[in-house]
């Protein structure tokens, strides 16, 4: 199911954060290798998203993200 959500921060050397949901859920991972973009993948902080949640190994991450 896709969703929403805001950036909440984004590590580019370590390759990944966390967003924060727009339905109040809990937060979801992000690794970078789930960021749908050409080039250097990365997320700007505040960004707005649009993602599917998937079960991760620790909780919630994202897959298939993109940027609004």
């Amino acid at each position: 199911m896709r969703t929403t959500g805001t950036v909440k921060w984004f590590n580019d050397d370590k390759g990944f954060g966390f967003i924060t949901r727009d339905d109040g859920e809990k937060d979801v991972f992000c690794h970078h290798s789930a960021i749908k973009s050409d080039g250097h993948r990365s997320l700007r902080e505040g960004a707005k998203v649009e993602f599917d949640v998937v079960q991760g190994a620790k909780g919630p991450a994202a897959e298939n993200v993109v940027t609004l």
